[in-house]
């Protein structure tokens, strides 16, 4: 294992990330996006919200993008969309956030876990389609901590079995997929429907709660719009049961400026994590996270993976005694969560996913992130004894 040497500051403070820095770096012009925006007191459906709408359909090179209050609502309002019944089922990652299950249970269809990959953390395409059945109706990937599931193969059997596919890009907004022949596209444009949050510690984050949907079609596109505003084909038309989850016009605004950002600060995402990945190329007790030949990484989340014999709650409160923070995404698999215990899974039904919730563990990784602070990160993890 090698030996990183540096001037500790034992005053030094990493947190797991900065927003006061973030916003500070911006300051001027959100300020001012805020200050025009309650001038001109149009505070719900705004010029603010059209104007950012537009602005991320030309960043995602997509046709349309309806803004939402929240990541969740995007995905439920997503499978809204698609005409369901009541049993049908999605197949949805057993290891990720809760919330594509959590909406799929809502709606009285039934969410289907998948495993995933042990490097990636992405679906697992070779074993994809053996949860398929009858039933299935829908695939929600999840693009987790910033970079694509296989979506060239996830399409190919979504295609053969005549599925929907939801993408869950919340965590990999800006990130290219690229197929392999030779085209690339953004996640979150490639499926039916693509949906984001951007819950304030997103790479493109507001200062609240707000979220998206993405579609290049025209259809779908009418009855998200339609369902995300009370079922309203115009007002006090109500064509079908829907929601009420608007992306308020102070949100859009600060979302317009850190919007014009985005790129600048995930290639600073991908810079630092070369430097962790060199770093820890070197410590045999970690494995850091894989980069896929078919998909970009935008490193919302830097997780490594601890092996066996080193008890991550020892690492990470040594971390937190030198002032580290660091984050478990996540504790415990969706198959074993109460919430779903009626659908029958036991331990050890998915055991990359439950091996995965043991043994891994989120760095900082954000673009304000100091040289010092990184150094001091890296020099005081090489002074861990692993063994």
């Amino acid at each position: 294992m090698g030996r990183r040497e540096t001037v500790i500051d034992t005053d030094l403070f990493i947190p797991f990330i900065d927003l006061k820095a973030q916003y500070t770096g911006h300051k001027d012009e959100i300020d001012k996006a805020i200050n025009d925006c309650i001038d001109n007191a149009n505070f719900i459906n705004g010029s603010e919200v059209k104007k950012f709408q537009q602005e991320l359909a030309s960043f995602l090179s997509v046709k349309h993008v309806i803004g939402c209050a929240n990541g969740t609502d995007a995905l439920q309002i997503a499978l809204m969309c698609l005409d369901l019944q009541p049993d049908d089922e999605i197949i949805i990652p057993a290891f990720g956030y809760v919330s594509p299950a959590e909406v799929t249970a809502l709606l009285k269809f039934k969410p289907v876990f998948a495993e995933v990959d042990p490097f990636t953390f992405n679906l697992d395409v070779q074993k994809l389609e053996s949860y398929i059945t009858k039933q299935t109706k829908a695939i929600i990937p999840i693009h987790l901590f910033g970079q694509g599931a296989e979506m060239g193969t996830i399409l190919s059997i979504a295609n053969s079995h005549n599925l929907f596919v939801i993408e869950d890009a919340a965590q990999a907004l800006g990130s290219s997929y690229y197929f392999s022949n030779g085209n690339q596209q953004q996640l979150g444009t490639i499926g039916h429907i693509g949906c984001t949050s951007f819950f304030p510690t997103k790479n493109l984050g507001c200062y609240g709660d707000g979220g998206a949907l993405f579609t290049n079609d025209d259809n779908l596109a009418q009855k998200i719009k339609m369902i995300a505003n009370h079922g309203q084909a115009e007002k006090y038309n109500y064509e079908q049961v829907g929601v009420n989850s608007r992306l308020d016009s102070l949100q859009a605004a600060i979302l317009s400026v850190k919007l014009n950002y985005l790129r600048v600060d995930n290639a600073r995402r991908k810079e630092i994590a070369e430097q962790y990945d060199q770093f820890f190329s070197t410590i045999d007790e970690i494995a850091y996270p894989l980069k896929a030949m078919y998909s970009e990484h935008i490193y919302h989340q830097y997780s490594i993976v601890l092996c066996s014999k080193v008890k991550r709650d020892e690492f990470k409160d040594y971390l937190a005694a030198h002032n580290i923070a660091s984050m478990i995404y996540y504790p415990k698999p969706l198959h074993l969560q109460q919430a779903f215990k009626h659908l029958g899974y036991k331990k050890g039904a998915f055991p990359v996913s439950e091996s995965l919730c043991d043994r891994i563990l989120s760095l900082p990784i954000y673009p304000e992130l100091s040289l010092q602070q990184i150094d001091y990160m890296l020099s005081t993890i090489s002074r861990f004894d692993f063994n």
